[in-house]
């Protein structure tokens, strides 16, 4: 579908003025894959006119990725040939934002790229090291073409000590930040993560630091750079697990240690997650202290395993650890997860099913009641479900106008209305292929 068919078929996706906090923001965003992506998401989100820059000879990854709706490939399978507009992944990374192409190989691309530049107040990009100078945009050279301007700089070991050049991912992140090391169950090698967890966590300290430069040019005028490392993202989520290791030198590893689901510091127990009716179906249950451990038995129903000795303190029952988790599964196992969560919950024990995205999407009530998921349509892809922003204000709304753009779909809106190009001007650009 056209760009052309696909304004006639969607008349709405037509960009427009913005309302939001940020609707001042003009955004010239680099960013790729999900790190940039979604921190400039979280802009585009409440008002901020996000343009993403996006190269036909080198799609962005989620682009690529063949998440289809309706197709039950795994996240891993490779679609020979993929549809850029069809594929899941950008379009959740993407909503709210205009799109347009442009071939920083070409001379043409990157004067055209710089036009854009001068008509924005931040610039974002979360490459290698090294991309954006290649194309002669430093900060000296942003600050020539915008003296206010913001410059985001968003990438795994930040721009500057010797390993700055290094490249990196969420996978990877995660290792050498520390976080894959004191994961996983105990006497056990480090289990890593499931997902990308540091593309979405490095994403909002980004959004936070984006912010945070916005506010200080509305108060001084001035714009300024700002390099965010993922790595050190990584490590200021460590917690306490780094504090005991700074401070009682107490290695991060060691025997019975990490303790997987159990508590690592407090005498908390039951405290895990349990198997409940159905395959792979489970249960997070956590007792605090001798009272709340009382309301759980007699929510069980009393048990006569409950009343032993070993099990009266929170000391002795963390002590016999092994063998309560044995005795409590053998309780979980013969209910599902949300009537065990409903039943302790009304007792004032603290559970929780542990919930798939179905159960996010179709089951849990006060998911459904926040409004957390929302519809957008796509001209490709079709209705498709989104997560909201997880803060809700009195005064503020976030502004869904448009799911994700068709690859170079706002080029002739951003080129022509806002910098001002003619119809020949931009016929010239795509018969040379800078757009």
């Amino acid at each position: 579908m056209t760009t052309q068919q696909a304004e006639q078929a969607q008349p709405g996706r037509t960009p427009g003025q913005r309302q939001g906090p940020l609707s001042h923001i003009r955004v010239a965003d680099f960013c790729w894959m999900g790190v940039g992506s979604v921190a400039t998401r979280l802009l585009a989100d409440f008002g901020a006119q996000v343009i993403k820059i996006e190269d036909r000879n080198r799609l962005d990854t989620p682009r690529r990725l063949p998440i289809y709706k309706g197709d039950l490939r795994s996240y891993g399978d490779e679609d020979a040939n993929p549809d850029p507009d069809k594929g899941g992944l950008f379009n959740n990374y993407c909503r709210n934002k205009l799109g347009v192409t442009i071939n920083m190989k070409s001379d043409s691309g990157r004067a055209l790229a710089e036009r854009l530049i001068s008509s924005s107040s931040v610039v974002t990009e979360n490459f290698a090291p090294g991309v954006m100078e290649r194309w002669g945009l430093t900060y000296d050279r942003l600050r020539e073409l915008r003296e206010d301007v913001i410059f985001a700089r968003m990438s795994g070991y930040g721009h500057s000590g010797p390993h700055h050049e290094y490249r990196s991912y969420g996978p990877v992140i995660q290792a050498v930040s520390g976080m894959s090391f004191i994961s996983g169950l105990p006497d056990r090698e480090p289990s890593g993560w499931g997902l990308s967890y540091m593309d979405n966590q490095a994403a909002y300290y980004n959004s936070a630091a984006l912010l945070m430069a916005i506010f200080h040019r509305q108060r001084t005028g001035q714009g300024m750079e700002v390099d965010a490392s993922a790595v050190e993202i990584g490590i200021s989520l460590l917690g306490p697990d780094l504090l005991d290791t700074l401070v009682n030198q107490r290695p991060s590893r060691r025997p019975g240690f990490p303790r997987g689901n159990r508590s690592a510091h407090e005498d908390v127990a039951p405290h895990g997650v349990y198997p409940t009716a159905g395959e792979d179906q489970w249960v997070a249950i956590t007792v605090a202290d001798d009272a709340e451990w009382q309301r759980l038995v007699a929510a069980m129903g009393r048990p006569a395993w409950a009343d032993e000795q070993r099990f009266a303190t929170g000391t002795s029952r963390r002590e016999h650890e092994d063998d309560l988790d044995k005795l409590m599964s053998g309780w979980t196992s013969g209910l599902g997860k949300h009537a065990i969560t409903e039943l302790l919950q009304a007792a004032s024990v603290t559970a929780g099913a542990v919930q798939d995205p179905r159960d996010l999407d179709e089951v849990d009530p006060q998911i459904a009641a926040r409004g957390t998921f929302f519809d957008l349509d796509h001209p490709v892809i079709g209705p498709a479900r989104f997560e909201g922003t997880p803060i809700s204000f009195s005064e503020t709304v976030q502004e869904n106008w448009r799911s994700a753009p068709l690859l170079g779909e706002d080029n002739h809106y951003v080129f022509g209305e806002v910098l001002g190009l003619s119809e020949t001007e931009l016929a010239e650009l795509e018969a040379e292929g800078a757009i």
